[in-house]
């Protein structure tokens, strides 16, 4: 059942109903999930966030990002205020340095857990962040980071090319529409030999998106 809540969460893997399957039955009787059209569904926002945050903790003992970002939590607070440029032009930085090795199926069943993993000590006690369930799937994943009262649109996707990229571009400047912001952040996962990793600013529909390839 952890292995379920963990792709469903951090993969956005689907799951079809099936009661017959014992972990299914269990996280069905127990509360955790919902049937929805026929697909296995956490069942509300509080439980997503207690399982997200539980599974975070267990790792973070463990996971060297985490450590660096608690570690530098300055560079990333100042005057009470996220910067997010520089959050995510750390991660890149030291993403590169810790899992430069890693082959690409683990970046790929990882990389999102590895950036909340690196997210959740720098807002720790200022802020908060959630996942957006509707745009929770194996390509993409946006996230919504609160703090103090500022709010950030992270959208984290899996790299597939430059035409997926501009649809990711075009939909993310749809979603700063929808949420009043100006400025969005994309945290691509590139496994392009040749790629570029790095920052750049993409301005798309009158949007102006932070584009981070790691």
């Amino acid at each position: 059942m952890k292995q379920m809540f963990q792709a469903i969460l951090f993969q956005g893997k689907e799951f079809s109903y099936n009661p017959d399957t014992k972990e299914i039955n269990l996280s069905h009787m127990s509360g955790y999930t919902v049937n929805r059209n026929k697909r296995i569904q956490i069942a509300n926002r509080i439980f997503e966030m207690r399982l997200y945050n539980c599974f975070l903790s267990e790792d973070e003992l463990s996971s060297g990002i985490g450590t660096l970002a608690q570690r530098d939590k300055n560079y990333f607070i100042r005057d009470g205020r996220l910067g997010m440029d520089m959050t995510l032009k750390k991660f890149v930085e030291y993403f590169a340095d810790i899992y430069s090795v890693s082959d690409d199926r683990f970046v790929e069943k990882h990389g999102r857990k590895i950036f909340l993993m690196f997210l959740r000590p720098i807002i720790n006690g200022t802020g908060n962040y959630y996942i957006e369930a509707q745009t929770r799937d194996a390509r993409r994943t946006d996230v919504i980071v609160d703090n103090l009262g500022e709010q950030f649109i992270v959208e984290l996707k899996i790299w597939y090319g430059d035409e997926y990229n501009k649809r990711g571009e075009a939909q993310l400047s749809e979603y700063l529409d929808y949420y009043r912001k100006d400025r969005g952040y994309m945290l691509s996962f590139n496994f392009n030999r040749n790629k570029k990793t790095g920052l750049r600013e993409v301005r798309t529909g009158g949007k102006t998106t932070v584009e981070a390839v790691v």
